[in-house]
């Protein structure tokens, strides 16, 4: 299989047909609330067990966040679980000590890791993609990435394009089949659920925000899995002597500015205030895909001008 497989035209063949994103179906019903109810002990005792910015690796409570979909992460870093039709696809592993948390509440939920199809990737750092190798041993799932972080899965070394080169020691590298999106936008089927990659870089150049629905009968929820998006550095690092990363940087905070999102959730789950939702008993509550969008893009603009002060 060809490590470029997803591209728009290729997908057809290797991962099922490019399909436009289709409108959510109306929100309805009692059915709706009793299924909350159901999961709101669950949801209540992750935000009892973690505190904001929490331990990355510290065990938490999987919950269902709406539909097919369930936080399976650590306290400290968000992985996400879609039970597929034909196949699960967990969105990120955590670290590589965090990843066994992960394979550790898909099977709290009932699923089975072996039915875990695909790992997709937010960004290529060590606490959101540093289990990888774990999780492909126990599950034998492709991985699907952008083509910027490639060689960063495939070997385990960083990108010297990373504002955070030399910060964090190697991954194990990887072996398995992976995949990789050629597109800025762009949707694929996997395990018969449609995804739509947005490329969102800035915090990585190969970072990645994900788009997705579940419904919980008549009633479907957008959710989207934004990337980090903070501009964070090593010290030596000017946003300000790369126009070109900080152009594609601010394309990809227009692009998720603008998407549908009823539902918001980030690879650190403080990021976008999980915590605060939860302990509301709505997760779809808070801060929206927007107001992220909106919060990053002042981040960098603040980190531009400091650097102009220096």
């Amino acid at each position: 299989m060809s490590a470029r497989c997803c591209s728009v035209a290729a997908a057809a063949l290797l991962l099922g047909a490019c399909v436009a994103p289709q409108p959510p179906a109306p929100r309805a019903s009692s059915s709706v609330l009793d299924a909350a109810r159901a999961n709101a002990p669950a949801a209540a005792a992750w935000a009892e067990q973690c505190s904001d910015w929490d331990d990355w690796d510290k065990r938490a409570q999987p919950f269902r966040v709406h539909g097919d979909t369930y936080h399976v992460g650590t306290c400290g870093i968000s992985a996400v679980l879609v039970a597929g039709p034909e196949g699960h696809v967990l969105l990120d592993t955590g670290t590589r000590n965090g990843s066994r948390v992960v394979l550790s509440n898909i099977r709290t939920l009932g699923f089975q890791p072996d039915n875990v199809e695909f790992i997709l990737t937010s960004h290529e750092h060590f606490d959101h993609v540093g289990g990888i190798w774990w999780v492909h041993q126990n599950t034998g799932a492709a991985v699907l990435t952008s083509a910027e972080a490639e060689a960063v899965i495939r070997t385990g070394q960083a990108d010297p394009a990373d504002p955070q080169f030399g910060m964090h020691e190697p991954m194990h590298d990887y072996e398995g089949r992976l995949m990789v999106l050629e597109s800025a936008v762009e949707t694929v089927d996997l395990a018969g659920l449609d995804f739509t990659a947005i490329a969102t870089p800035g915090h990585t150049p190969g970072a990645l925000t994900w788009q997705w629905q579940s419904c919980e009968g008549s009633d479907c929820r957008t959710i989207v899995y934004a990337d980090s998006l903070s501009a964070v550095s090593r010290d030596d690092y000017r946003f300000s002597d790369h126009p070109a990363y900080v152009q594609a940087y601010r394309d990809g905070l227009a692009r998720l500015a603008a998407l549908d999102c009823d539902i918001l959730l980030t690879p650190h789950p403080s990021a976008s205030g999980m915590r605060e939702k939860l302990l509301a008993g709505d997760i779809g509550s808070g801060m929206t895909c927007a107001d992220y969008a909106a919060d990053r893009l002042q981040r960098l603009d603040a980190r531009l001008a400091a650097e102009a002060r220096q």
